[in-house]
């Protein structure tokens, strides 16, 4: 009779194991490919910001945000949990990746979020591109004299 325990007990952490396999394999397989939970994890994360658009990699891992004030953001996979981040004005810098359908970029303020990021095409990589650096855009100079067309040809 203890011998039968012992089977179904065995089969119960065999059945248990392999259920628990399965299910850390989709969720590795998964990723940041829906949109959805992307939106709704960086919202929880920064419920004041306006999402515009978002654009994820290639592998899932990680989402971009443009955000309603031309800010931007990042949300990425961390295994067991998802860390977002807004970035600040003039805090990374962006080049392109031998790919030419990804990014290389440094996060100034969040090093462990830098990395290469490779997207599902060129156009999405450069629209990625356009928001970080659209995000750095200096304010224009106040002391430089504006130009003004019809002072120019003397009207």
């Amino acid at each position: 009779m203890s011998i039968i325990v012992w089977c179904v007990i065995f089969a119960i952490v065999i059945f248990i194991a392999f259920i628990s396999t399965r299910m850390a394999a989709q969720n590795k397989e998964d990723g940041l490919h829906d949109t959805g939970l992307a939106i709704i994890e960086f919202n929880r994360a920064f419920p004041n910001e306006a999402i515009r658009q978002l654009e994820a990699t290639a592998d899932g891992q990680a989402v971009f945000v443009r955000l309603h004030d031309n800010k931007a953001g990042i949300m990425r996979n961390m295994q067991r949990h998802y860390s977002c981040h807004v970035l600040e004005p003039g805090r990374a810098r962006v080049l392109g990746s031998e790919t030419g359908r990804g990014l290389n970029i440094e996060f100034l303020d969040a090093p462990h979020h830098s990395g290469t990021f490779e997207f599902a095409s060129a156009r999405v990589a450069s629209e990625v591109a356009l928001w970080l650096l659209g995000n750095y855009v200096a304010e224009p100079d106040k002391a430089l004299p504006s130009h003004n067309p019809t002072v120019a040809n003397g009207q």
